[in-house]
């Protein structure tokens, strides 16, 4: 009926602004009123990216929001009536009659505590380093729960006004960037398990200089021969370029798609992307000695935190998840996959050597803690031009992967920084500081 309709005019008014409208005395038949809930998030802009928003209609945007958002929101009731010609109701029909349900309650595997201070040292980073954005993630390998998550800039879901647009972009699932270093722990697990590499081997580097085919390939700096533990330690791309000959590029493939890249993990989130995998058939001889260093392929934080959680968790993927539980778990419950992926032996060799040779002496040096024993990788990859083909020599995706305590590890966190300022530009100098205190503050919650 057209005395029904109505014109929203402004919705979420200030105290200012209905003061003003109330002064006004409209007549009810002219303008009116009505309270509407809003969903209120006590922590502010804590875990914005992991919750999201309800929209001024109430309806999940973003995050745990959006995904369970018809869980949460429960469903209506209905009830159907026969009226007469003059609107006047002469029965219920008891057979359509449905009592409305409450919905479900879920449960995090965030840890708030941690997530606390996960962002305030995201935000000590953003201020030091200034970079475009960053994210931290914070695992348990041994279960897959996300127990921290956080992305920079960031937005306050009870204030949107004013929001940046680039703010609602959660980096941890949907930004994408070559890994660089990071990489190379995982193509030598599947080296070792494929019987193409052993752990007492040595490699030639060249003296930093290796030409392969048409390409002449350069170490940061120069190493004559560095055993396998060291062209880990000491991030040599000639080293690795050596293993990826050894793999070949059918073998190289099928470890890129055994530890989940070019695959989305399945997180309980929206908007999370599948990184960037190109057809094997566009794959050539620079491939074989680029992929191994952490080129021509493209990962986002998460699924570069969970290959490493394989590593962590001796050879097994499990998926990693946000959902811990829930009031209806017949209904909603965490759907965990594991699967192997590499052997124990070559899991354990690579977290307990090499990856701890890392943060002693090697590039990680920066996140190293008294007393407590840190495994981890860093990587600090050159971002394509923005002008033309090839790599820039003043824009790096600086990342670190660190774990804790190496021989049980019980936390797995990585650090993304989007192209720090300064002078400091590597992996371990830009992320190190930050991702060393947040592992040893986590370590010190889950003791508690």
């Amino acid at each position: 009926n057209a005395h029904r309709r109505f014109l929203w005019i402004k919705r979420r008014l200030t105290a200012e602004e209905l003061a003003r409208v109330e002064e006004l005395k409209l007549s009810k038949s002219v303008a009116g009123l009505r309270s509407e809930f809003q969903r209120h998030y006590p922590q502010g802009k804590l875990a914005a990216h992991v919750l999201g928003i309800r929209n001024i209609d109430g309806v999940g945007r973003g995050g745990v929001e959006e995904t369970f958002d018809s869980a949460l929101r429960g469903r209506d009731g209905v009830r159907r009536f026969v009226r007469d010609a003059r609107g006047f109701v002469l029965d219920v029909l008891e057979e359509v009659t449905r009592p409305p349900e409450d919905g479900v309650s879920v449960v995090l595997t965030i840890d708030i505590l941690l997530q606390w201070h996960v962002e305030q040292e995201l935000d000590r980073l953003m201020a030091d380093h200034e970079p475009f954005g960053c994210c931290a993630i914070v695992m348990d390998p041994r279960r897959g729960e996300i127990l921290a998550m956080a992305s920079r800039p960031s937005f306050n879901p009870c204030d949107l006004s004013n929001t940046n647009p680039e703010a609602w972009k959660n980096l941890a699932t949907a930004a994408v960037f070559e890994p660089g270093s990071t990489f190379k722990p995982l193509v030598v697990a599947w080296a070792l398990d494929s019987g193409k590499l052993q752990t007492n081997e040595s490699f030639d580097c060249e003296n930093g200089a290796y030409r392969t085919g048409t390409r002449l390939l350069r170490d940061t700096h120069p190493y004559g021969t560095l055993s396998l533990t060291d062209v880990l330690v000491k991030s040599s791309n000639i080293g690795m370029a050596k293993v990826g000959e050894r793999l070949g590029n059918e073998e190289l493939n099928q470890f890129v798609r055994a530890f989940g890249f070019g695959q989305k993990t399945g997180i309980e989130l929206p908007g999370e992307t599948s990184g960037i995998v190109r057809p094997f058939k566009d794959w050539d001889a620079y491939s074989t000695g680029s992929i191994p260093m952490g080129q021509e392929i493209a990962t986002t934080p998460l699924q570069l935190l969970s290959a490493h959680a394989i590593l962590a968790n001796g050879g097994r993927r499990v998926s990693p998840h946000l959902l811990l539980t829930s009031s209806c778990p017949d209904d909603l419950s965490p759907r965990v996959m594991t699967t192997r992926v590499v052997s124990v032996d070559s899991a354990k060799w690579l977290v307990e050597g090499p990856l701890r040779e890392v943060v002693q002496r090697g590039t990680a040096r920066a996140a190293r803690i008294e007393g407590l024993d840190l495994f981890g990788k860093t990587g600090t990859a050159q971002k394509l031009k923005e002008d033309g083909p090839g790599y820039s020599s003043d824009r790096h995706y600086s990342s670190i992967v660190l774990g804790a305590p190496a021989d049980a590890p019980r936390l797995l966190l990585l650090i993304g920084v989007d192209e720090p300022t300064g002078k400091l530009q590597y992996g371990g100098s830009v992320a190190g500081p930050y991702a060393s205190r947040m592992l040893q503050t986590g370590l010190r919650i889950i003791r508690e």
